[in-house]
């Protein structure tokens, strides 16, 4: 496994098997599955499967991913954070999200602008996209923060719900 990035209060690194437990309360909490979806993860065995087929497939198909974000003077798992290659956008995209007793305290954007520069001075990515609900606030807030700036709406499947597309750069992002 690749060093962890740290930033002044947190640890970020990938997930791993461990995490199972964690994935399994993160993806079911209600911010989650209302902002970024259901992913249909009931049990640990399907935690397992999810970390397996998504993040930890990410790590090997494209050299990064979604990370574990901790706190860094205890090891607790406060979210995820990290660098998403989809095939329906041109470029990465940042995504996060955060255990609701660990939001509000900055962490998304310690952990994202670490993702960020990550990805820009060790894997050399020049434009990181990020999409988000229209009616996500406190994302926008965070991407706004991040310096990424509102491009459009965007579809990425067919029937999908539209969402706001932002890009870290004056280039256009297609």
């Amino acid at each position: 496994m690749p060093q962890p990035i740290e930033t002044p209060r947190l640890t970020l690194r990938e997930l791993a098997p461990v995490d199972a437990g964690f994935i399994l309360r993160l993806l079911n909490e209600p911010a989650f599955l209302r902002y970024i979806g259901d992913r249909g993860v009931r049990n640990e065995s399907q935690a397992l499967r999810y970390l397996r087929d998504g993040p930890m497939a990410s790590y090997e198909r494209h050299g990064h991913g979604l990370l574990r974000v901790a706190l860094k003077a205890t090891d607790e798992p406060v979210g995820i954070c990290g660098l998403v290659r989809r095939d329906t956008l041109p470029h990465a995209d940042i995504g996060f999200a955060f255990l609701p007793e660990h939001c509000s305290r900055g962490y998304a954007v310690e952990s994202a602008e670490a993702a960020i520069r990550h990805g820009r001075t060790d894997l050399g990515l020049d434009e990181i996209l990020a999409i988000v609900a229209p009616d996500n606030a406190r994302s926008i807030r965070v991407l706004e923060r991040l310096g990424l700036t509102y491009d459009r709406e965007v579809v990425l499947t067919p029937g999908a719900t539209p969402l706001s597309l932002y890009h870290s750069s004056l280039t256009n992002p297609t």
